[in-house]
């Protein structure tokens, strides 16, 4: 194993936290869905913790350090082709991983939006539930149920590709998620990044907590007098 000295560091540890606890957040969000109704309170917290998450990466997708933004890794078809080939090496994020950070968001993002309207016809009701018609809530909280599977898939996909990478390919890459350091004989100088811009990152974390503080305490719109 390449001493500390010998590595060089390509994922931020703002990028680290926020892989480590949305994987902490699905579980809670899974298990607190399973324990029964008690536990909504936490399993809609949970779901705020999560949009603030999102807003978070989104942001420092835009203004974060090299690896972390969006337009040094989304790629489109032909750098795919090009990578299957062995013709592309990626530092950060290969193309295809790109791709599922994509998917991912975008999942997530349909899952904390749909269970803002959610309901159980029961016992609970998502926050903004009551802005829209009864009919729509039903769909909704089936789109939250549907997509959960969906979410579950594209863990399974991520961990068999990690497995994959570590197993054939040789590419560790589950300690670089800790440590954020991959070898320098991979990572040249250059395409190494300098720091974690930390207090760049408290600001993108007060604005993403700014938002989900208004979020959680707007008063939702009238009902929907339409029923779709």
């Amino acid at each position: 194993m390449p001493k500390l000295n010998d590595l060089r560091l390509v994922w931020d540890l703002p990028t680290r936290l926020f892989h480590w606890l949305v994987v902490l957040s699905i579980i809670g969000s899974y298990v607190t869905a399973k324990l029964g109704t008690e536990w909504m309170p936490w399993h809609f917290r949970l779901g705020f913790f999560m949009i603030g998450l999102l807003i978070f990466r989104v942001i420092w997708g835009l203004i974060g350090p090299r690896h972390a933004r969006f337009v040094n890794f989304i790629r489109g078809p032909t750098s795919i082709v090009a990578y299957l080939k062995g013709g592309i090496k990626s530092v950060g994020h290969n193309p295809l991983g790109a791709g599922m950070v994509v998917l991912m968001l975008l999942l997530l993002l349909v899952q904390v939006t749909t269970g803002l309207f959610s309901t159980d016809d029961i016992a609970y009701v998502g926050p903004y539930n009551p802005s829209v018609s009864h009919a729509l809530a039903e769909k909704l909280t089936g789109f939250h149920h549907k997509n959960f599977n969906l979410i579950l898939a594209a863990v399974v996909l991520h961990l068999a590709a990690i497995i994959f990478y570590t197993f054939v390919k040789k590419e560790p890459l589950v300690p670089a998620m800790f440590h954020g350091h991959k070898p320098a004989d991979y990572v040249s100088a250059h395409e190494a990044i300098p720091s974690s811009q930390l207090w760049k990152a408290l600001i993108v974390i007060a604005v993403a907590g700014g938002c989900v503080y208004w979020l959680m305490h707007a008063a939702p719109p009238p009902p929907a007098s339409i029923d779709y």
